[in-house]
């Protein structure tokens, strides 16, 4: 076998790993304790978001002035979100207090790689639907030409 050929075939492989290959990142969203119901929504999907990607989520509640002596409510506003996102992920660490902070982690169902593969199938199969338009309307302005040019000759 040629060198250089095992060398670009090596090296190949070598990529195609590296693009399967995904890192799970620990992305984080910030509540207060009085959030509003349209403000939480929000940060839920932002939450979902990340957990679709394939990202661990760490949920973080801050405690202003005598808000820190009410960690119960900061449980509470926790769990909710944990029940809201339990489709998508699963507690990974309980709700712990952490100075004026109460933190939470909830890990996706999926890996990081499935999520990858699908968004690229997904992005490919876009890619063919625009094709499609595009041919269609190629078609269609070809027809077009060729009525014009019946109608000219006529």
């Amino acid at each position: 076998m040629d060198y250089g050929k095992f060398k670009y075939e090596s090296a190949q492989k070598a990529r195609e790993a590296r693009k399967n290959q995904a890192n799970t990142a620990l992305k984080e969203i910030r509540f207060r304790l009085k959030i509003d119901e349209h403000d939480y929504e929000t940060k839920k999907g932002h939450v979902s978001r990340f957990l679709n990607g394939g990202d661990k989520v760490k949920v973080m509640i801050m405690f202003r002035g005598r808000e820190q002596s009410r960690p119960e409510m900061g449980i509470k506003l926790l769990n909710r979100l944990a029940e809201d996102v339990s489709d998508l992920g699963t507690v990974e660490s309980a709700p712990r207090v952490d100075g004026r902070n109460m933190v939470m982690v909830i890990a996706p169902v999926r890996s990081k790689a499935d999520a990858k593969a699908e968004s690229r199938k997904a992005s490919r199969g876009a890619k063919g639907a625009s094709a499609e338009v595009k041919s269609r309307r190629e078609r269609e302005a070809q027809a077009k030409a060729e009525r014009r040019d019946a109608e000219a000759d006529a």
